[in-house]
């Protein structure tokens, strides 16, 4: 098991990094919460999880080693693969999915692209015991901005990458905007996560 990687970004893209780690470029599977606190150039150490399939070997990174644990636990449920996991931890904070599914609030589940109201329900019978109480901590406190000029390019890149189409990832930034342009405005920056979640909530009711 690779625990985490250190080293200096070489690249980024819409869903994954590049760390240089040894002279050797490691490619990282991120979330764009994730991805909108590194900058090429910069030093990261970021905790990861290694996944392996017959044909492939996939590292995950992570904001924290809570998005890590809460990562791998969610695979444990039927039904659940790395990229259900790391859609989940895109659209909800680890302790908002623990608050999801202590509460069994299948909405907000069903919020996750590839996540149906079965799957909702399978994920609250099977890890309702085994993900725990929030913790208050981690992944849920991190502040996940991006410069005022990029938050339309990573949100959209986000949204194609969680499966939905290039209108309706469109459509979806575009309702954002005004929530987006007010941050700015205020002297902040878009916090990515937010917004993906907000985005993601509208695309639901269309």
């Amino acid at each position: 098991m690779i625990a985490f990687v250190a080293g200096r970004v070489a690249s980024i893209a819409p869903d994954g990094a590049v760390v240089e780690v040894g002279g050797i470029g490691l490619s990282v599977q991120c979330t764009p919460g994730t991805l909108a606190t590194l900058r090429p150039g910069e030093q990261v150490q970021l905790p990861t999880s290694l996944v392996v399939r017959e044909e492939s070997l996939t590292l995950y990174g992570f904001l924290d080693d809570d998005e890590r644990v809460v990562f791998e636990l969610l695979q444990t449920a039927s039904g659940v693969g790395p990229r259900v996991a790391q859609a989940m931890l895109a659209v909800h904070s680890p302790d908002a999915l623990r608050r999801a599914v202590a509460a069994e609030d299948l909405a907000a589940l069903m919020l996750v692209p590839g996540v149906g109201k079965k799957g909702a329900q399978r994920i609250v019978l099977e890890l309702k015991d085994r993900l725990g109480a929030p913790t208050g901590v981690g992944g849920s406190n991190v502040t996940r901005v991006a410069p005022a000029a990029a938050w339309r390019d990573q949100l959209h890149e986000a949204l194609l990458g969680l499966g939905w189409s290039s209108r309706e990832a469109d459509d979806a930034v575009a309702r954002v905007a005004p929530q987006a342009e007010e941050a700015a405005a205020a002297g902040g920056e878009p916090d990515i996560s937010v917004l993906l979640r907000t985005a993601l909530r509208s695309l639901s009711r269309v």
